[in-house]
């Protein structure tokens, strides 16, 4: 039967449509703004990483990037939207270690899964932790406070927010070198850094930014790094690692990722978007002044860490038993 012209002609421009959708998917992303979520408030670390991605961004694009804060829930509440949000890149999520890592062990429902409903574009900077104590302490670095611990088990106190990344970190330190110490659960890091300098701690995996003014004014001892290598602004300050307990380290990262099934040119385009931005010289010397380290990857090399993470984070949350408040 021979087709009726305006059935003929409908089908024509249907396909038409489809051709020009799959072009505009593909060619001319992007078409309009598009949304980055942090998942934390405005002015922290992360927003901070975002912020300096975002406008370079927008102008690499020709569309602006909007960032728009969703914390909540230790970062849950952010990731959970965008791992719901369409898969068109136009929706993109400004990770941390918490909600892509850390929390899949924390948190027992949670309503996504950073492996399954994610993926990964760059993993854009990493931030160390500094193991301070109060001046008072007897112990001149890490070998010396772990003997401290081992003679007097239970008598060293820490503190640090229950689950974050500090806590974790502490925990691994404690099995890794085998000792005990007592934590003490806070609701930040400032509360905890004032009670670590009044003597109420003795010791703390506090934040580069938070710590080392600290240290420099001589309110806080710095022990050691928990990076892979010595950081600028405290060079003489040995890694943990380097100070006895082989193979530790610990920290804050940052990776941007998008919804699962996102087409893998937008993930390539963004990923060569934001690394060029990350390796332009106003960007690092933005990032070391926050005491950031630019950490570029590709989509593969960051998915594999993120499993990496998962799983060690994994091992310290099972054996210590810790849960959010």
């Amino acid at each position: 039967m021979k087709a009726k012209p305006w059935i003929a002609l409908g089908a024509a421009a249907l396909a038409m449509q489809a051709a020009d959708g799959r072009a505009a998917q593909a060619g001319a992303y992007p078409a309009k703004p598009l949304r980055l979520i942090v998942p934390l408030t405005a002015g922290g670390p992360t927003d901070l990483i975002a912020r300096l991605i975002a406008q370079p961004l927008g102008e690499r694009l020709g569309h602006q990037v909007v960032v728009d804060n969703k914390p909540g829930a230790g970062g849950n509440i952010g990731a959970e939207l965008v791992a719901k949000s369409p898969p068109d890149g136009y929706t993109l999520f400004m990770g941390t270690s918490g909600p892509l890592s850390i929390n899949t062990s924390l948190y027992r429902d949670l309503a996504y899964d950073p492996v399954r409903d994610f993926a990964p574009i760059i993993l854009a900077a990493s931030a160390p932790f500094v193991v301070v104590v109060h001046p008072s302490l007897p112990a001149a670095d890490v070998r010396q406070l772990i003997a401290l611990a081992k003679a007097k088990p239970g008598n060293l106190n820490y503190g640090a927010v229950t689950g974050n990344a500090a806590h974790l970190a502490s925990e691994l330190f404690k099995s890794m070198a085998g000792i005990d110490m007592v934590f003490v659960p806070y609701k930040g890091a400032a509360p905890a850094n004032t009670d670590l300098i009044a003597g109420q701690i003795q010791l703390s995996f506090a934040s580069t930014p938070g710590s080392v003014p600290l240290v420099k004014s001589g309110r806080l001892k710095a022990l050691a790094v928990t990076s892979s290598k010595r950081i600028a602004k405290l060079p003489e300050v040995p890694t943990v690692a380097e100070s006895g307990v082989r193979g530790y380290e610990a920290g804050v990262w940052y990776g941007v990722v998008a919804p699962a099934k996102t087409p893998r040119e937008i993930i390539v385009r963004l990923n060569q978007e934001i690394a060029g931005i990350l390796g332009e010289r106003a960007a690092r010397e933005r990032m070391a002044a926050n005491d950031f380290e630019p950490t570029v990857s590709s989509p593969e090399e960051f998915g594999a860490f993120i499993k990496r993470e998962i799983d060690k984070w994994g091992r310290v949350v099972k054996a210590t038993g810790v849960r959010p408040e």
